[in-house]
């Protein structure tokens, strides 16, 4: 409208966010004003993004993405759909040489943050005024809403606004939430300076709310704008285009101003409207298909014929998503929901990944990782996909080292899952699934460095300067070896054999063995150079053993399991690498523990099955020991504590090992009647461990013993070895050996 006094046309376009409805009739609205500047609602910081929206190579959905520079996790995304009124602005202004200007409250301030009063704060979640009309007017859908009272109208797309504006006066009352007023006041400055600057026609593209409080005919005095810029605190920023997806425009990603259907927006916007409906159906039914349920040519003609019918039924102008949804639910899945909830992430919602292009401002971390990506064929997607990867194969090792590394920084590209049925350590799946907020990850982790590698090799660094205990630093060590990182294991190997050096804490030297030793057994897969590793794995075993026996004294039941657990780990990690000088002290130290019966039961009983498996202890011997902790004397707790650690493993140590399964019936059925109420759940969880098939044959001896039934044979001379022949030979045959006729 036009300015009294001031020979400059201002007409304000309030919008639906991503709304196609809005899209269109912005388009429409800028064809018929001609505008010589646009300004659009966003932050000004934008301003500096707009000649690369001019670039063939960047795709929506693509957001403005600013960041705090020296603190780069404070961050704001401002997205951009093909269907979005902001984008179709801008494109319009760049296609007919029109200048662009953004206005909004300055990112500088918005992400400034502060506990002060003036500080700001970040906007909260309205409901969308569009969608408030259109409930009013007793619409599920806004997009129908505006197609019907908006689209299908024959007036000018200006007059479209005008009625719109009047709409929303009406509705901002009970719309109002914190910072409109600061908002508003930074975008009324930047519509002043362009009719101060000789503009003669100002086209202003906002959310509808703010259409009201736009219009020059009602602004306030400049003094008040003023004072409500003021004293705002500031932050230094920058502003880069960064990819979105389609998922991240919808409500159910968190995103504030997000719609209810982007994929079906998109398809509406783009899509002719005399092709919107078969063309969709068509969707439907090849997504049916991808999912193997039946979708036919004849069914697909039958859907698009029942919307249509459907619209006309329900006395609308047009065919909406509500009609396709009936529609297909009622033609092309028999009735049944499940199968349009198969298909609606990759139709409804949509699964689309914007693109930028190469010459998009970044920082180096990104252009590294993004040359890293296209060079190993690891293309960014917003749907999940698993990679399998043989780490045999030079470029599938590579692949592996890049999300290890980008593991180590916090951008969680990729999440390691089950690789299936293997039995080498030559294979690794990856989860990989590109989200827009990894943008922010990728910029926050560059503080470290500016390629994959060296950041991640600072990160390393840091993280074994600032480590508090050697649990962190084992952990370190493991991630340098799978992320291929020599420099970030050299500083770690150092911090650890300093801390080792002066370390007294025996558990934590436990709990360190175990990844030290799949480092050195594991190296060699990778090509890494464990030397430095392999010495130093060698001290924390010699004085972990050292201090075994004392490290396991006066320990109460929470301490004994953090023990234990660490005592398991390390012995894993001894065995893992198999070397006299590791294995010799470390048996010494547990059969020095396994013989001290003042040691709590859940060590001492786990120490003696350790010893018991690999042959260091016999079985007459163990049984003794058995027998002597479950006698009377001991406390019902303390015994079945020493029977869990005793008999956590194999069942097997008690199917053929009659004497120990006789020793603990015994034990239970001698205890008192409230010693036993105190054993039961304890021994039933020991026992819970074994899988059925295991409980049954154990049931099945103690029923044999208590009956005598149950006989060992004493030598060879009792086997039916003829009756044996033909298994033992296809057993032989399975194994590849020769077995004389």
């Amino acid at each position: 409208m036009s300015v009294p006094g001031v020979d400059v046309r201002v007409e304000v376009l309030g919008v639906r966010h991503h709304g196609p409805g809005s899209a269109r009739s912005v388009g429409r609205a800028l064809d018929e004003l001609l505008p010589d500047v646009v300004v659009i609602e966003g932050p000004p910081e934008l301003d500096a993004l707009v000649p690369l929206a001019a670039d063939a190579d960047l795709v929506p959905p693509v957001a403005g993405l600013v960041y705090a520079v020296d603190e780069p996790r404070r961050a704001a995304f401002y997205p951009f759909a093909v269907f979005s009124p902001e984008w179709v602005a801008l494109r319009w202004a760049l296609e007919h040489g029109v200048d662009v200007r953004f206005a909004d409250l300055p990112a500088t301030h918005h992400l400034a943050g502060g506990d002060s009063e003036d500080a700001p704060r970040r906007p909260g979640r309205r409901l969308d005024p569009i969608s408030a009309l259109a409930s009013a007017a007793g619409y599920d859908d806004p997009e129908r809403w505006w197609e019907d009272a908006v689209e299908h109208r024959r007036t000018s797309s200006l007059a479209h606004f005008a009625h719109l504006r009047e709409a929303m006066e009406g509705v901002r009352v009970d719309l109002e939430v914190d910072d409109d007023a600061r908002r508003e006041a930074f975008m009324r400055r930047v519509i002043r300076a362009e009719m101060r600057g000789g503009r003669e026609r100002v086209a202003v593209v906002c959310g509808a709310y703010h259409a009201p409080a736009l219009d020059p005919a009602s602004f306030p005095p400049v003094s008040r704008d003023t004072a409500l810029m003021s004293k705002l605190p500031k932050v230094k920023v920058a502003a880069t285009w960064a990819p979105w997806s389609s998922e991240r425009l919808s409500y159910a990603s968190g995103y504030g101003a997000g719609v209810r259907s982007p994929g079906w927006y998109h398809h509406l916007f783009v899509t002719p409207d005399d092709e919107v409906v078969p063309s969709w159906f068509v969707r439907v039914a090849r997504a049916l298909r991808g999912e193997d349920l039946d979708a036919s040519t004849a069914s697909v003609v039958e859907a698009t014929r029942l919307a249509a019918a459907l619209a006309a039924v329900r006395g609308r102008p047009s065919v909406g998503l509500a009609e396709l949804t009936d529609a297909a639910r009622a033609v092309l899945t028999e009735g049944s929901d499940l199968p349009l909830r198969l298909v609606d992430r990759t139709l409804v919602i949509g699964e689309l990944l914007g693109r930028v292009p190469e010459s998009t401002p970044t920082v180096p971390l990104a252009g590294d990782l993004a040359k890293q990506q296209k060079t190993l064929r690891l293309k960014a997607s917003a749907t999940s996909t698993v990679v399998r990867l043989d780490l045999r194969r030079e470029s599938q090792l590579a692949r592996s080292v890049l999300l290890h590394r980008l593991a180590v920084l916090d951008v969680p590209w990729g999440t390691q899952v089950d690789a299936g049925r293997t039995t080498g350590t030559f294979k690794e799946a990856w989860e990989l699934e590109w989200t827009p907020e990894l943008a922010v990850a990728v910029i926050e982790a560059s503080l470290h460095g500016t390629t994959v590698r060296s950041a991640a090799e600072s990160r390393i660094a840091e993280e074994a300067r600032e480590a508090a205990d050697l649990r962190v630093l084992g952990r370190l060590i493991e991630e340098c070896l799978l992320a291929d990182l020599p420099e970030g294991l050299r500083a770690v190997v150092a911090a650890l054999a300093e801390r080792t050096a002066r370390q007294h804490d025996t558990q934590a030297l436990l709990e360190t063995v175990e990844p030290l030793a799949r480092t050195c057994r594991y190296g060699d897969v990778r090509g890494v150079d464990v030397a430095d590793v392999a010495r130093v794995l060698q001290t924390v075993v010699v004085r972990a053993s050292v201090g075994l026996r004392a490290a396991c004294s006066s320990l109460d039941d929470d301490s004994a399991a953090a023990m234990r657990a660490a005592l398991e780990a390390a012995h894993r990690g001894v065995a893992l690498v198999d070397r006299d000088d590791l294995r010799d002290p470390w048996t010494e130290a547990l059969v020095t523990v396994g013989r001290d019966e003042a040691i709590h039961g859940a060590v001492a009983g786990r120490v003696n099955r350790l010893l018991l498996d690999g042959g260091h202890l016999a079985h007459d011997e163990a049984a003794a020991r058995l027998s002597r902790r479950l006698s009377p004397g001991t406390p019902a707790p303390a015994a079945a504590a020493w029977l869990d650690g005793f008999l956590t493993g194999e069942a097997l140590l008690l199917v053929h090992g009659d004497d120990l399964l006789s020793i603990i019936d015994e034990w239970l059925v001698g205890a008192s009647e409230e010693a036993f109420e105190d054993l039961l759940p304890l021994v039933r969880r020991t026992f819970s461990r074994y899988q059925p098939a295991e409980r049954r044959l154990i049931g099945t001896h103690l029923r044999d013993l208590a009956s005598g039934t149950r006989t060992t044979p004493s030598s060879t001379d009792s086997l039916d070895l003829d009756r044996a022949a033909p298994a033992i030979a296809e057993v032989a045959r399975l194994l590849g050996m020769e077995v004389a006729s």
